[in-house]
């Protein structure tokens, strides 16, 4: 089987359980972890543009795995990563960084993290080099071994 293949069939079978397992970390810092997730793949290639923002927000408002948490947070918390990286992009990625630091003690959480980057990068059939590095990072961040993510 290709890697590309593994890859999604891994990704299918993590989005099964998704959703559950997101209702258990229900809470401030782990939705600014996601949300700072998705606006670190959003912003890989060093920019956020409108239509990226729009796939973000598309995503996150048809994906049945962030759907506990409120809309309206979720787009106030993305939009306020975004501005970040609009201001500056080191700013910007530092800032979402240490949100999703904060989840690092918790590795079941970190790996629903993990999990949730992977299916935003993959939300547009191309889960292209830059997002995976980013994901890679941000598993860096959180203490975990991105091969466990087939990254």
């Amino acid at each position: 089987m290709s890697i590309s293949g593994t890859f999604s069939n891994w990704l299918k079978s993590t989005q099964s359980t998704l959703r559950d397992q997101v209702k258990k970390f229900q809470n401030r810092d782990f939705m600014d972890a996601v949300v700072a997730g998705c606006a670190l793949v959003a912003a890989a290639d060093g920019q956020i543009d409108s239509t990226e923002k729009q796939k973000m927000a598309a995503y996150i408002n048809r994906s049945e795995e962030l759907k506990v948490f409120n809309m309206n947070d979720v787009i106030a918390r993305f939009n306020h990563f975004v501005s970040g990286f609009e201001f500056d992009h080191g700013v910007g990625k530092m800032e979402a960084l240490k949100a999703i630091g904060k989840i690092k003690n918790n590795s079941e959480a970190a790996r629903v993290l993990i999990s949730v980057c992977c299916a935003i990068g993959a939300a547009d059939g191309d889960f292209d080099e830059k997002e995976k590095m980013v994901v890679r990072e941000i598993c860096q961040t959180v203490n975990l071994n991105p091969g466990d993510f087939q990254l």
